[in-house]
């Protein structure tokens, strides 16, 4: 991707005002350089004259993954966290905050930068300078944020004649507020595809801890819809949740549990090696009943 210099650094006193970092502020970024939002924090700190460092013990703040906030909590009191790079669910939140964690959360993409800021993602509004529009479901932006172009391959970012961008991403703008679906991956289980987004938040919210939906082998369907839960006794809640919302195909037929959720080198759920974990036999994944 290609931006300019000021389609960043534009955004960076917004940023120091909604979080508090400035130059007496002790900042960690645990993640690769080569995700964005990771870069951009790393990039911010110093612009803002605060020191970058190694672990949980110094920080005053910290940019996370919600997996990276969960993996951390217990080290996390007092510290200033902004979380990114996918969706933080309201349950997490709330337990972080319980743990005296101060938490922000944004939603954004690499082609477009900040898209919503709040506490959330129940709880996001408009970036300040940035107008959100949906349509057909699908989130669009008007914004000074947005990178230029592609330098090579293309991407998912498209452009209309009004000035408005997107990559992709399904949501829902009310009263507001932004509720960010994901983008459409999907699982074809006998010969219906069921985008992941229109299961995953139906589960989540009925979740103490985090719920992930993959695609399985299966002999007949080709893949099985699967819901992975990293708390064993979110079972029931969350299997009377898809029974009560969700209809034919949407419904997982298969659950699992992992005491922890695989991870990319950026922080997210490593969703290849997840399935993969499923279909050992090495004791990492239980099947439920």
């Amino acid at each position: 991707m290609v931006r300019t210099t000021e389609s960043w650094v534009s955004s960076f006193g917004t940023v120091s005002a909604l979080t508090g970092v400035g130059a007496a502020s002790r900042v960690w970024v645990p993640g690769p350089l080569s995700a964005t939002m990771n870069l951009f924090a790393t990039v911010h700190a110093t612009w803002s004259g605060a020191a970058l460092v190694t672990g949980t013990a110094d920080a005053t703040h910290a940019h996370l993954t919600p997996a990276l906030l969960h993996r951390h909590l217990d080290d996390l009191a007092g510290v200033t966290v902004v979380v990114a790079g996918d969706r933080l669910p309201p349950a997490l939140h709330d337990r972080a905050v319980a743990a005296g964690v101060r938490l922000h959360h944004y939603y954004g993409a690499a082609e477009l930068s900040f898209v919503a800021w709040g506490s959330h993602a129940a709880d996001l509004r408009p970036f300040p300078d940035v107008t959100v529009s949906v349509r057909s479901g699908v989130v669009w932006v008007r914004s000074p944020f947005v990178c230029t172009r592609y330098d090579g391959p293309p991407g998912p970012l498209r452009r209309d004649d009004d000035g408005f961008c997107t990559v992709g991403d399904r949501g829902v703008l009310e009263d507001g507020r932004l509720t960010v679906l994901g983008r459409a991956d999907a699982v074809t289980t006998g010969g219906e595809t069921v985008a992941v987004a229109d299961v995953e938040p139906v589960l989540r919210a009925a979740a103490t801890g985090e719920v992930v939906v993959v695609g399985v082998p299966h002999e007949v369907l080709g893949s099985a819809l699967a819901a992975v839960l990293t708390v064993p006794s979110d079972l029931e809640p969350v299997r009377a949740a898809a029974r009560s919302a969700l209809q034919g195909a949407h419904r997982p037929r298969r659950w699992f549990h992992v005491p922890e959720l695989p991870l990319t080198a950026a922080g997210k759920v490593d969703r290849v090696t997840l399935v993969s974990l499923l279909s050992g036999g090495d004791g990492r994944a239980r099947r439920m009943p």
